[in-house]
């Protein structure tokens, strides 16, 4: 075991975890306006834009990240209009490429968790609103997505942590991120065990802050306390 390796390649793993927490934060925040969305049409009563959700949610949680990756980087370069057009300027980075795989795959998995949860909400509690005058727009913005926010809270978490270990598929579109410059070190050095040590620590205490994370703030919101 090298541990002089491990130690030398630590900084600059960490420094890589940056780029993978960046990854990982865009991501999200993208990820939840598209799924918030998406879950609000699953739950409208038109069947075509109940299918077309449905449909959204069921293409990108029924088929592999890394392929959504390769479509999107590689797949979408390959049509000549797109070239001539704004769109190329997002679509020829690395980057941006995989920010938009992440950001859909992580909305679909979003969109069901918080679909779930606005179907769980007491009809009683909404009533509750109405007979006060309060307005149907109100009831949604301020009672119906705080609680369901509140509710989805350890199923979000989950998907966090998904993501953010999902995150390592960007070095496949050479994105020098934690795993990309792992993959770039032991290409050097052949060592692959220590090196992945390090990585690996470095995505479990990753880990550890955002499950203790969503654990306090369950503990915070819950309607317990």
């Amino acid at each position: 075991m090298d541990f002089e390796l491990m130690i030398n390649s630590f900084p600059k793993l960490l420094n890589a975890a940056v780029i993978t927490l960046k990854l990982l934060s865009v991501s999200l925040i993208v990820g939840l306006f598209i799924g918030l969305l998406f879950a609000i049409l699953r739950l409208n009563k038109n069947v075509f834009i109940n299918k077309f959700a449905y449909s959204y949610s069921y293409v990108f949680r029924g088929t592999p990240l890394l392929v959504q990756i390769f479509i999107i980087y590689f797949g979408l370069g390959q049509i000549e209009y797109l070239r001539s057009t704004f769109l190329w300027v997002i679509l020829k980075e690395p980057y941006w490429c995989a920010i938009i795989a992440f950001a859909l795959n992580t909305g679909a998995y979003t969109s069901e968790i918080l679909r779930s949860a606005f179907q769980t909400i007491k009809p009683g509690i909404i009533e509750a609103g109405r007979s006060l005058g309060i307005s149907n727009k109100i009831i949604f913005y301020k009672i119906q997505i705080p609680i369901a926010i509140r509710q989805s809270l350890p199923a979000y978490g989950n998907e966090i942590i998904l993501m953010m270990k999902g995150t390592s598929l960007a070095s496949t579109v050479t994105i020098m991120d934690l795993t990309g410059v792992a993959k770039y070190i032991i290409s050097t050095t052949f060592k692959p065990i220590e090196v992945f040590i390090v990585a690996g620590g470095i995505y479990l205490f990753m880990t550890f802050v955002i499950h203790n994370v969503i654990k306090f703030l369950e503990k915070k919101y819950s309607f317990n306390s």
